[in-house]
């Protein structure tokens, strides 16, 4: 198997802008406070597969989603239901919080459970002002986080516990999901996948797991970003013939760029305007409405947030 580099012609997001879906692509994705390189390569170089990865950014810039989800079957089932989580991005993009966003694909799946479509998903919201992460994992596997202090990856999980993710999507009538948060550094990276990386084989021909994984990942060159995944699914791919080869491929890597500052006052002046007009596109195409989260982390924005992570250092 051979990858190449995402070439230089970055997608750009604007405020109000979603991106993404289910085709093969190898792209870098540039946003307020974040940048992230997507790669997905359907099974058998189809037109589309079963990984399904969305962006969204919000009306003020500092909201940046980011979804990976592995949805059972492929082709023109899951093109539609590719289609339907843009619009529940689209109707989200304004929340801070993603537990609506959550339940909502829950219920999508329960509806299309009897056709038996579930899907493993891991949802991530990046609140650029105080670079926070806050991660939301069903049925799928944790993400793998490198600290450019230490220059060490470990599992990003709850509690460090790599078996603390939920069921997936459509199983069960569950209301809400665990979910825990990260602190980011500039230069840190974080990457989500689907499960073709972890069910490809080591040397010894079993099953390479997450800790199979992360020992591959300390053997990589993060010197240069773009190149992250190529080196990481070419370690993959030489270690055993057929590996990568019998599923979809998909990898989402990020990092926060420090740019959160850059969103001028004139862009978070217009984002009522921008919101409004997201309302009325909506109304005349007949899409949800990205309507605002009213909610007091969102209107009190970093100041809310940092007051929050100073009280849990006094208690902690």
């Amino acid at each position: 198997m051979t990858t190449e580099v995402a070439n230089d012609d970055s997608q750009h997001m604007q405020c109000m802008e979603i991106w993404g879906g289910n085709q093969p692509v190898d792209n870098a994705v540039v946003m307020a406070g974040l940048d992230a390189w997507v790669y997905s390569k359907p099974y058998d170089n189809s037109d589309g597969g079963g990984d399904v990865y969305y962006v969204s950014a919000c009306a003020t810039g500092r909201i940046t989603r980011l979804l990976l989800a592995d949805v059972s079957g492929h082709g023109a089932v899951v093109g539609e239901t590719a289609k339907s989580l843009r619009r529940l991005m689209q109707r989200y993009v304004n929340f801070i919080d993603q537990s609506s966003f959550v339940r909502s694909m829950n219920r999508q799946f329960r509806e299309l459970s009897d056709d038996g479509c579930f899907a493993t998903a891991i949802v991530s919201t990046f609140f650029a002002p105080t670079n926070d992460l806050t991660l939301c994992i069903a049925g799928h596997p944790p993400p793998l986080l490198y600290r450019s202090k230490s220059r060490q990856w470990t599992l990003l999980d709850r509690e460090g516990d790599s078996n603390a993710t939920n069921i997936p999507l459509g199983i069960d009538d569950v209301k809400d999901w665990a979910q825990f948060e990260a602190s980011l550094d500039v230069g840190d990276l974080v990457i989500c996948y689907t499960d073709s990386l972890i069910e490809s084989r080591g040397t010894d021909g079993e099953l390479l797991g997450t800790a199979g994984l992360l020992d591959v990942a300390q053997t990589i060159d993060t010197s240069d970003t773009k190149l992250v995944i190529p080196r990481l699914l070419e370690a993959i791919a030489s270690i055993q013939p057929g590996n990568l080869s019998a599923d979809d491929v998909s990898v989402l890597l990020f990092r926060p760029n420090g740019t959160a500052a850059a969103v001028s006052f004139s862009e978070k002046l217009f984002a009522p305007v921008r919101v409004l007009r997201g309302l009325v596109g909506s109304i005349l195409n007949g899409t949800p409405a990205p309507f605002p989260e009213v909610s007091v982390p969102n209107i009190g924005g970093a100041m809310f947030r940092s007051l929050n992570r100073f009280r849990g250092r006094r208690h902690a």
